[in-house]
């Protein structure tokens, strides 16, 4: 296969689970789906597997396309591929819809077989300990007894940081980008904002707005629309919007004026065309329960005394909403242990997005400290 090159066309698959799963909220999930893919080849002592964790609105499509007729590929394609930073020669790389989505894992749109009905409000409060306990069951089924890594941006990367607390004997390296060791008062804020629009939604019925044949779209377009402004920079925002006008001239209405209005409107739409909301619901509150220092009185180098794996943290100049502030935090505590951690703050205008970018220098850093990871025998 040629090298730099995507990995051309994919097929999800989905793995059952009958074990129960007992989730932090001491709820019990009897039986579960997840959805994932894979690109590459598991090695003889499957020792080359590489985890990918999804970030808020992420899912299992990392990589590749579905058909040829696909618009998009996967939404990490420029870093996984053959001679890509993410090397599918050398690695397996696994992408997996998380617990509670809406992409084919069991999730509140899929249906509870107890009631033959979408579980809609009833599927229970997931978090990343759960989100990590259940990717763990994945690889057991996979015969994956270590993983080579765990890589993910934004919460993608508190599950990477989770892996290494819960699993520590099961991951070698982890990667953790864009990230935080929990969220500031701000961003719970933001989240709580984007609830808010979505639960105040006429359509919404509480979360069981399936069994009306609705869906609280005005919420989510809201809630979207906001997130979007997070994941910018000011400066990024400017470059490509500034104070442009839709159609040259000024109307004196409400209707779309600005191009940067025109950009906020299509990507709600198109999201709540495409998301359901008891999952954005619970994909914003595991990142508000997310901190796994609480439990050690505030300490972070406590709760990561437990970390046995090597760690690149990467952060970005412009993410106000993950400041690099934040990953020194995690850098700082992992030093306290002194556990092996490279750290790379990388200017880029891009803000939070910044981590889903090709840019160049970001994924030099990420080509290097992936070729040096040992993958154990040929494939």
């Amino acid at each position: 296969m040629q090298e730099n090159s995507s990995v051309g066309l994919v097929a999800p698959k989905i793995a059952h689970f009958t074990q129960p799963l007992t989730l932090k909220s001491g709820e019990v999930l009897p039986a579960y789906d997840l959805v994932y893919e894979t690109y590459g080849t598991l090695n003889a002592d499957k020792s080359n597997a590489v985890l990918i964790c999804h970030a808020l609105s992420g899912n299992h499509h990392v990589a590749g396309k579905y058909n040829e007729t696909d618009k998009y590929p996967g939404w990490w394609d420029n870093l996984v591929g053959p001679g890509r930073p993410l090397d599918t020669n050398r690695f397996f790389v696994i992408g997996v819809n998380n617990l509670g989505g809406c992409h084919g894992s069991s999730g509140p749109s899929s249906i509870n077989p107890a009631t033959g009905k979408p579980w809609g409000a009833a599927f229970p409060v997931v978090t990343v300990e759960d989100w990590v306990a259940s990717q763990a069951r994945l690889a057991d089924q996979l015969g994956i007894e270590q993983l080579a890594a765990v890589i993910g941006g934004s919460l993608g990367g508190m599950q990477a940081l989770q892996w290494t607390i819960s699993y520590p004997e099961r991951i070698r390296h982890a990667l953790v980008i864009a990230s935080a060791p929990n969220l500031t008062a701000q961003n719970m804020a933001f989240n709580e904002v984007a609830r808010q629009a979505i639960m105040t939604d006429p359509e919404f019925y509480d979360g069981d707005y399936y069994e009306h044949n609705t869906v609280p779209r005005r919420g989510l377009r809201i809630a979207r629309m906001l997130g979007h402004i997070t994941y910018l920079s000011d400066d990024a925002m400017g470059a490509k919007f500034g104070r442009k006008l839709r159609d040259g001239e000024i109307k004196y209405g409400f209707g779309v004026e600005f191009e940067m209005e025109s950009y906020l409107r299509y990507q709600g739409d198109k999201f709540a065309g495409e998301f359901d909301a008891n999952t954005y619901l619970r994909m914003t509150r595991a990142l508000d329960y997310f901190d796994p220092a609480l439990a050690h009185g505030g300490d972070l180098s406590a709760a990561l005394a437990k970390a046995k794996a090597n760690f690149l943290v990467v952060s970005f100049t412009s993410d106000w909403r993950f400041s690099p502030a934040r990953s020194r935090e995690i850098v700082k505590a992992l030093l306290d242990n002194e556990r092996a951690v490279s750290y790379a703050e990388v200017t880029a205008a891009h803000g939070h997005d910044a981590f889903l970018m090709p840019d160049p220098h970001y994924h030099d850093i990420l080509r290097n400290y992936l070729q040096r990871i040992d993958t154990g025998s040929a494939s």
